[in-house]
């Protein structure tokens, strides 16, 4: 069993307020869910409108395919034009 882990640093341009970051957020994290069957849950900068730290997590019993579906999910995340992706971390367990 494999557990893939990665960490996106956003950055929110368009956003003035923590209403508004957690609608794009809620949207982003929902979306990623049923896609990609992953876990989601903003890990840090919960304080700051125009900044955020997304955890993703997913189980496997193949490296690969988990290294595969957390870069599918960088690239959805990376693809949205809310938010600027300024930094990830993949890391397989």
């Amino acid at each position: 069993m494999v557990v893939g882990v990665c960490t996106i640093d956003l950055h929110l341009p368009g956003i003035g307020s923590l209403k508004g970051k957690r609608q794009i957020l809620l949207s982003l994290k929902d979306r990623l869910k049923k896609t990609y069957n992953v876990s989601v849950a903003e890990v840090d900068g919960n304080d700051l409108w125009q900044r955020a730290v997304l955890g993703v997590a997913c189980v496997s019993n193949d490296g690969r395919h988990a290294r595969q579906m957390l870069d599918a999910v960088v690239r959805e995340v990376g693809a949205n034009p809310c938010l600027e992706l300024i930094e990830h971390h993949v890391e397989l367990l």
